[in-house]
């Protein structure tokens, strides 16, 4: 009964979403080390998708991804506007450039027409039009109930204690007992080097980095139709929510070992101070702060594909903060590798090579 054709290590969205692609064709089993599922990364998201977050060599997947975002109702309109001062002028260019001929939709504009409010030193704008809001809560659940549907198990509380192979099976001793299983997946997030090594693979280097996010509320609230709006220099960013919120960032990314992440009192006071200089609006209450892990392979690309070295142990770790925004299409590429099949037409023009884990 505990005989699985696949064990995947973490059911946030990267395992979630694995699961639900494989579940048709195998034995899935999907391991979470907390009390629920997404409690870290994917239940800590900024929630948005952005063709040109992560970069150009990111952005293949994120674009693969929204026509099937949008089919299953995940996507609501946003924009994004990329702002910069005079001596910026650089990085705003660097940004057209590096997205010219990709099919991204970018145009520059005067940032002050655009979002009322912004202080007048900020001169320089790049629209992002496709820039979209994301619910990562239905996706993360529709992943989830899709791949229990398919016949996947999920056992919660299991963190992993012990891995090892006998007699060509993975022998898996986790908190919520004892299982077996023909592949093991590593999807476990911040905890992908010591999942790895758990099983005597490498690891990668992936390194988990904390970012803060805050809820806020401004006077005046945030104007109709405002975008995601973030700061060409990376030095904070901020969005639109429900009920006149507004949720920040100090875009800070600081390294952390694999935790429950909290956010630190010094990045909330540099995350207000930062877009106090960014608009007039007077932050009229804190509501809400948390902070959550971005980890990143050290290329900063994911890592998908089977180890070099240990025979079937499967890597789908390092999505960095665009695991959610990319999880379609990443999914649909690594069940191709792992089953070791073609590619289906939404991702058939991706190269997987650039995100094998052969490449360290």
């Amino acid at each position: 009964m505990n005989r699985y054709d696949v064990a995947i290590v973490g059911a946030g969205i990267a395992g979630a979403s694995l699961a639900a692609e494989l579940a048709p064709h195998l034995r899935v089993l999907l391991l979470e080390a907390e009390e629920r599922p997404g409690y870290h990364a994917t239940g800590r998201s900024a929630a948005f998708w952005s063709e040109t977050y992560g970069g150009p060599d990111i952005q293949p997947l994120t674009t693969a991804s929204g026509p099937l975002l949008r089919a299953g109702g995940f996507l609501e309109p946003l924009g994004s506007l990329h702002i910069g001062r005079a001596g910026e002028r650089a990085q705003i260019d660097a940004l057209l450039a590096k997205f010219e001929g990709t099919g991204v939709a970018l145009r520059a504009v005067d940032p002050r027409e655009a979002l009322p409010g912004l202080r007048p030193e900020w001169t320089l704008g790049v629209y992002e039009p496709s820039c979209e809001y994301i619910d990562v809560g239905g996706l993360h659940a529709a992943c989830l109930a899709a791949a229990r549907r398919a016949g996947s198990t999920l056992v919660v509380s299991a963190a992993l204690a012990a891995a090892h192979r006998e007699a060509g099976l993975w022998r898996l001793d986790t908190r919520a007992g004892a299982f077996e299983a023909d592949i093991l997946v590593n999807a476990a997030g911040a905890w992908a080097d010591p999942v790895a090594a758990l099983a005597g693979a490498a690891p990668l280097g992936i390194q988990p980095y904390r970012r803060t996010m805050l809820q806020l509320r401004t006077e005046p609230a945030p104007p109709p139709r405002c975008p995601h709006v973030a700061h060409i220099g990376g030095s904070f960013y901020f969005k639109p929510e429900a009920g006149g919120r507004l949720w920040l960032s100090p875009h800070d990314e600081i390294a952390s070992p694999p935790c429950d992440a909290a956010p630190e009192e010094i990045d909330v006071a540099i995350a207000i101070d930062r877009f106090e200089q960014a608009v007039d609006w007077r932050v009229a209450a804190l509501e809400h702060k948390w902070a959550g892990l971005r980890s990143f392979a050290p290329d900063r690309l994911p890592v998908y594909g089977f180890d070099p070295q240990v025979e079937n142990f499967f890597w789908c770790a390092g999505q960095g903060g665009f695991g959610i925004q990319t999880a379609p299409a990443a999914a649909k590429l690594a069940a191709a590798l792992l089953l070791r099949r073609s590619p289906g037409v939404e991702v058939a023009q991706i190269d997987a090579e650039r995100y094998s884990p052969r490449r360290f």
